[in-house]
């Protein structure tokens, strides 16, 4: 079996990957393909489809989590309350939002603050890469 390379498009450079990151979408299409990018660059994905199954799976795994990536609209309860609900267990986790609303109208409604950022959708595997890279190098 060929090992799986950590580059993901042909001259993009990514740094060695590490880590857990808590992928919350509803859409399967979206979570599926973003699943495979992260774990292509090295990451370990825990997916789910939405803040019910997210929030039991950050209870299972929380001292490995380093990263949640959220939806902003999910079913039942929406992306910033999940990371509110997550940040009262762990305060220093760091979150990027997912979300095909403008970004003016998600900051407006305060998603971006201390340890939260804005991903638009649809995003390229280097925009997606360059985030995740960003917020967990800080």
């Amino acid at each position: 079996m060929t090992p799986k390379s950590h580059s993901i498009v042909p001259g993009t450079a990514l740094l060695q990957a590490h880590g857990t990151i808590l992928l919350v979408e509803d859409e399967a299409f979206v979570r599926e393909v973003t699943c495979e990018i992260l774990e292509s660059a090295g990451y370990r994905v825990l997916k789910a489809r939405n803040a019910a199954e997210a929030l039991n799976s950050f209870r299972r795994y929380k001292r490995i989590v380093r990263l949640l990536l959220a939806d902003v609209v999910l079913p039942g309860q929406n992306g910033r309350d999940l990371a509110n609900e997550l940040r009262t267990i762990s305060p220093s986790l760091r979150t990027i939002f997912i979300s095909g609303y403008p970004e003016n109208a998600v900051t407006r409604h305060g998603l971006q603050e201390d340890g939260m950022f804005y991903l638009p959708k649809p995003f390229s595997v280097e925009s997606l890469m360059r985030k995740v890279n960003e917020v967990l190098e800080d």
